[in-house]
């Protein structure tokens, strides 16, 4: 880190011990779990080292963590059945880790459907992963190989992904609205895999718009993207998307939905669910949570992300557009031709 750099820091730490309000001194200290400077970083990195954006992003991250509770998020359970619709339809889970400890994350984009629960659901399922994240999973992994880890890898699969998905686009927006202003910074590097035609034609004209900070942690990798994989992570930690050859083999149908990650019966999940039950059962012991449905205020995305949406929007519908015409002259060929 440059002296440049460093003195941003500084001056971003100054403007944070300046602040008053103890709600908003409680938030941060759950938020950086100890390391101070290594969030500020991410903060300052989001947005290009201009610390006057830098503080009104941190302040407004938690401001929105104290309005919407998020600090308790990890002790409000989903009710089972619903949670188990949940991770169906949002799929989403952790395979394992990177030979330099990160976590892999992987994301089934193309098949999640998010239509067995409300939006508020998934958005509540959403940010208790990235709580756990935070506040377990990243802590015990520093603890482990003895320096920091605050960022994970996430491998993204695009099998399945068709023209409905712009049905889930105002969802998926909201997402990753909340991600970019409240969680900047914590992915490491997108692996993008199975990628089908649909994708490759929105990704031309939508990686331009991309900050170049962000385009550099995207690879988009071939086929199922097992072999460059290898290279950052053990065979143990590939999502089971990128074990296309052993898909039929007896070992992999052996270990069913347990070897799926986005499965609730997978491990992670198990241990996150039974985490936020004992965390509920603790504090319910102590003095009740407020009770009710779970809300999140969903913040205006940043104009750029907006920019973004509106593009891959306009371009499914011209891609689908494309697709209906080729299916129509298709069928008059048919026809004229009997």
């Amino acid at each position: 880190m440059g002296g440049g750099n460093q003195e941003a820091v500084k001056q971003l730490q100054t403007l944070m011990e300046n602040v008053d309000d103890e709600q908003l001194k409680n938030t941060f200290q759950i938020m950086h779990q100890g390391y101070q400077t290594e969030t500020l970083i991410r903060f300052l990195k989001a947005r290009d080292w201009n610390i006057a954006k830098a503080h009104k992003m941190l302040i407004d991250c938690l401001n929105w963590r104290v309005e919407n509770e998020i600090d308790n998020v990890l002790r409000k359970p989903i009710p089972m059945d619903l949670y188990r619709a949940i991770r169906d339809s949002q799929l989403i889970g952790m395979s394992g880790y990177s030979k330099e400890g990160l976590p892999v994350i992987a994301v089934g984009v193309g098949l999640s459907t998010y239509d067995k629960a409300s939006d508020k659901y998934y958005i509540q399922s959403h940010i208790q992963l990235n709580e756990y994240r935070d506040q377990v999973i990243l802590p015990t992994a520093t603890r482990k190989h003895g320096r920091y880890i605050g960022t994970c890898v996430k491998v993204l699969d695009m099998t399945g992904l068709k023209f409905s998905a712009l049905n889930q686009l105002r969802l998926l927006t909201a997402i990753s609205t909340i991600d970019d202003l409240n969680y900047p910074e914590k992915t490491d590097t997108y692996y993008i895999v199975n990628v089908p035609y649909v994708f490759s034609a929105c990704w031309k004209v939508v990686k331009p718009l991309l900050q170049e900070r962000t385009r550099r942690k995207i690879q988009v990798l071939q086929g199922c993207g097992k072999e460059e994989l290898l290279k950052v992570m053990d065979y143990a930690s590939l999502p089971h998307f990128c074990r296309k050859e052993d898909s039929k083999s007896s070992k992999h149908h052996a270990l069913g939905n347990i070897g799926n990650c986005f499965s609730f019966n997978h491990a992670f999940h198990q241990q996150l669910y039974n985490h936020i039950k004992q965390q509920s059962i603790i504090v319910e012991s102590i003095s009740p949570i407020r009770q009710g449905s779970f809300y999140v205020d969903i913040p205006e995305p940043d104009p750029d992300d907006a920019k973004i949406a509106k593009t891959i929007e306009t371009e499914f519908h011209k891609l689908e557009n494309q697709k209906n015409g080729f299916t129509n002259s298709l069928n008059g060929l048919r026809v004229n031709g009997h």
